[in-house]
């Protein structure tokens, strides 16, 4: 009998795979990430814009206070269930693969994060503190990234990749560069700070777009299966109507009604100093690409969440932090979001297995081998 090797593909994403504490651990996050960034990072904000209603209205006051000191609340639990992921996950990654490789690099930054996050704890950072610690997550994201971008060879996944480390590092390189130009005392501009910012967050939001393009299979109208064409019917119809519409919102209120659209633009500028202010969106773009990318991510995100796969929690969990990574737990937050995506991968595994005519042979009667098996 003659044996012949074949590959197959095993996927090596799913969080059943990994050991209950980190999927408790990793599933925890995302819940109190997503928690955290509703009632503290964006709610709070919400009762700060509502500061005229509040003299008319007596229980916006107490409740939004309320909200407010829940988020924080949130705000520090997450921080201890970063810190138990990340430690569960870099022990899993010198299991599997030893202290060689980008190991080499990755465990011990992320090792020198958490130590600083300890430290400004107790000792606030000044400006060379906070450029460290900046500079040390923009190495591990790069080293993540280049993982990332080496087990996963579709131009979809480099694509959602790069720009994803381009966006958030147009931010890490404003914070850097402005930071050192902060504690040097020179009065000179920082080099390309204003167009990293703002080319940052404009590839951040394209990476929310390619999200769909990597992850999001399924909204195809070539399938053959017809529940996944009338889903892909009404998601693309639904899409592409919300994307029109939004575009072109404005010029048909004010033909409609001046007083009307000047009214809703003050809004929109309401909640778009909220998001900015939550999770560091300038909204310089049109508000209809903000929403495009929205649509993607969260379409993608909920679709590998109920398959169980690593990526979703991964890429909820990247976005979930924004662009502006003022807290030292959006930027950990990154770092695991990260470190789960290079998790979700296939492999390789040769498998033997006997020629067809042989198989046959075995299943006769007057074979040695009989029907016992």
């Amino acid at each position: 009998m003659i044996a012949t090797s074949q590959t197959i593909d095993r996927m090596t994403g799913k969080l059943s795979d990994q050991s209950l504490l980190f999927q408790y651990t990793v599933k925890l996050v995302l819940i109190v990430s997503f928690s955290e960034l509703i009632l503290y990072r964006l709610v709070s904000r919400l009762g700060m814009h509502l500061s005229k209603l509040a003299q008319e209205h007596g229980w916006i006051v107490p409740t939004f206070t309320a909200l407010t000191q829940i988020g924080q609340w949130l705000l520090n639990v997450v921080a201890i269930l970063l810190f138990l992921a990340l430690g569960v996950a870099g022990i899993n990654r010198l299991a599997s693969r030893g202290f060689t490789g980008l190991n080499l690099i990755v465990i011990p930054c992320v090792a020198l994060l958490l130590l600083l996050t300890v430290g400004f704890l107790l000792i606030p950072p000044a400006f060379l503190g906070s450029a460290i610690y900046n500079f040390v997550a923009l190495v591990v994201l790069v080293c993540l990234m280049v993982e990332y971008l080496s087990a996963h060879t579709e131009w979809s996944h480099r694509a959602m990749g790069i720009t994803y480390l381009l966006g958030i590092g147009g931010w890490l390189y404003y914070q850097i560069v402005s930071t050192i130009y902060s504690f040097i005392g020179t009065v000179a501009a920082p080099p390309l700070v204003y167009e990293a910012h703002r080319g940052g967050e404009a590839l951040l939001v394209l990476s929310s777009i390619f999200v769909m393009w990597a992850y999001g299979r399924g909204v195809s109208f070539r399938t053959r299966n017809q529940r996944q064409r009338r889903r892909a019917i009404w998601f693309w119809a639904i899409s592409v109507s919300t994307f029109t519409l939004m575009l072109f919102l404005d010029y048909l209120l004010h033909r409609y009604d001046a007083g009307m659209a000047e009214n809703i633009r003050k809004a929109a500028d309401g909640i778009g100093w909220i998001f900015q202010f939550g999770m560091g969106y300038t909204f310089f773009l049109p508000f209809a690409i903000y929403m495009t990318g929205l649509l993607c991510w969260s379409y993608t995100v909920i679709k590998l969440l109920t398959m169980g796969r690593l990526a979703g929690y991964g890429l909820g969990l990247m976005f979930i932090a924004g662009y502006a990574l003022l807290y030292s737990n959006l930027t950990l937050m990154v770092v695991l979001g990260a470190m789960l995506l290079t998790m979700d991968r296939y492999r390789r595994d040769a498998t033997d297995s006997a020629p067809a005519a042989d198989a046959s042979m075995a299943g006769r009667p007057d074979s040695l081998v009989g029907e016992h098996i």
